[in-house]
């Protein structure tokens, strides 16, 4: 998927040579749309200009090089607005409450802050209410699996995850904190993560390679007493589900009854395998590089063991066009080109397919739109996103609300059901299965039915003020019922 990008470049012109026409013209065949211009020197013989110009950020340095071939123009200063938008980082930390004299001072730090700091150790679980821990998530990666990019290392990540940050607080008033660690161990991630964590009120794992990154999250889960989210696999899996669950209400099939067949079993293929057998489908068939997995074959793989013993019941056999007949939904997350136009014919009637392989979807968009009913894609410039925004910031609003002790299958459940009744039936259509990532509705709604799953399965360790007054006497019960009061 090509990226556009705005620059500005200052350019002097030597009018005795050439017109600002043929350089807009030279500008326009290598690639450049101008959109503005701004004088800012003008003498005589020469002139300097800034000139906006959009462009696919790929073709960036060929329309340097083309206005610089013009004879009697030169680009003098080059600025991009998306490395503008990143200059000094994106997010910084700032006090709440001004320091403007002593008395201030003696509150927030010596002497006042001692008192603070006994009630706490006499109560450790105060660190919530006198602490940004109550709504503070570290973004941790080791930067191995960075969409699109790849292992490009924990500096070249900190963009990614300073971005992630931005998300959480922009759409859920959640302060995140990225951290990229300098390790790819296992173990030493796992006692960083643990000695860092009295600080966070919830750890989102980032892009972090498979398979390491199934025993990171897993026994992160079991050593911590805080919401552990692995948003590559989980987040994936439950805005899939939100997705199909409005794609399955359009075409009137039953989650129960459909096939499915799952291509790319790294973290996200094997978390949405997860979350699509807890939603209640039976049929599922995982297909990898080396062909649909056989329950009791050995791969050689723990993952790919794993998955081949719960799913392809009928024991199915082949590549992706040998297994995909029949099937009722196609889900990638695997690569580009991978599903053919052939196979969408080898489908059941009314086929959905979520190709959402990321830059480039598993077939092109335009030469599967003729044979499938749905189409979702990770793409921005294709309708039906499915794009993870529209999860973990709820999620984590809800689990820290309710101080969650971990994000459990029913929570992550809950999610997807709430991002996909956000669509009423008068709007579902095959171009909207999916609501936007700027919705306001989808946060809240989130959050609500994460906080009330949490209590409903005993891992919520508080009482959010709406469900201690007479509004929600379902949740107010199940709270009385399943927890303390803080």
């Amino acid at each position: 998927m090509s990226i556009t990008t705005s620059m500005i470049l200052r350019i002097e012109i030597d009018k005795s040579l050439i017109t600002f026409g043929e350089v807009a013209t030279a500008i326009h065949h290598a690639g450049g749309d101008l959109v503005a211009m701004d004088m800012i020197r003008a003498g005589k013989s020469v002139i300097v200009q800034d000139l906006t110009v959009q462009l696919n950020a790929e073709d960036d340095q060929q329309l340097i090089r083309a206005v610089n071939a013009l004879k009697g123009a030169r680009v003098v200063h080059v600025s991009d607005s998306t490395f503008l938008a990143h200059l000094g980082g994106k997010i910084q930390v700032t006090p709440k409450t001004p320091i403007k004299n002593r008395e201030d001072l003696s509150r927030v730090y010596t002497p006042g802050v001692a008192r603070v700091c006994m009630a706490i150790k006499e109560d450790p679980q105060k660190a919530y209410t006198l602490t940004a821990k109550r709504n503070t998530v570290a973004v941790i990666t080791d930067g191995t699996a960075v969409l699109g990019l790849g292992d490009i290392g924990p500096e070249a990540s900190m963009p990614v995850m300073e971005g992630k940050a931005m998300l959480f607080k922009q759409f859920a008033d959640v302060d995140a904190f990225p951290i990229c660690l300098q390790t790819k161990d296992t173990e030493e991630i796992l006692q960083i993560v643990k000695a860092i964590s009295p600080t966070f009120g919830g750890i989102n794992l980032e892009d972090i390679s498979s398979p390491r990154c199934f025993e990171i999250e897993r026994r992160l889960q079991e050593e911590l007493d805080i919401p552990v989210f692995h948003d590559d696999q989980h987040g994936t899996a439950v805005v899939l589900l939100a997705g199909l669950l409005n794609a399955l209400r359009l075409v009137g099939k039953s989650i129960e009854q459909i096939r499915v067949v799952v291509c790319g079993i790294g973290a996200a293929g094997a978390a949405c395998i997860g979350m699509l057998q807890a939603a209640g489908v039976r049929s599922i068939i995982a297909v990898d590089r080396c062909g649909a997995l056989v329950p009791g074959s050995a791969y050689g793989n723990p993952t790919l063991d794993r998955i081949a013993a719960i799913t392809n019941p009928e024991r199915r056999q082949g590549g992706l066009s040998e297994v995909i007949g029949g099937a009722d939904v196609f889900i990638g997350v695997s690569g580009p080109g991978v599903l053919k136009a052939s196979d969408l014919r080898l489908m059941a009637k009314d086929p959905i397919v979520f190709a959402m392989a990321n830059p480039e979807p598993e077939i092109d968009p335009e030469l599967a739109q003729p044979w499938v009913r749905v189409l979702a894609t990770g793409r921005s410039d294709y309708p039906n996103q499915i794009n993870n925004v529209l999860c973990f910031p709820g999620i984590f609003r809800g689990a820290l609300d309710c101080r969650a002790s971990c994000i459990n299958e029913e929570m992550k459940l809950a999610a997807a059901g709430a991002i996909a009744s956000i669509v009423m039936d008068e709007e579902l259509n095959e171009q909207y299965i999916i609501p936007s990532i700027f919705n306001d509705k989808v946060v809240p709604r989130v959050r609500d039915a994460v906080v009330e799953a949490a209590v409903r399965t005993g891992v919520a360790r508080r009482i959010p003020p709406e469900y201690q007054s007479g509004e929600n006497a379902r949740g107010s019960q199940l709270l009385q019922e399943n927890m303390l009061m803080y």
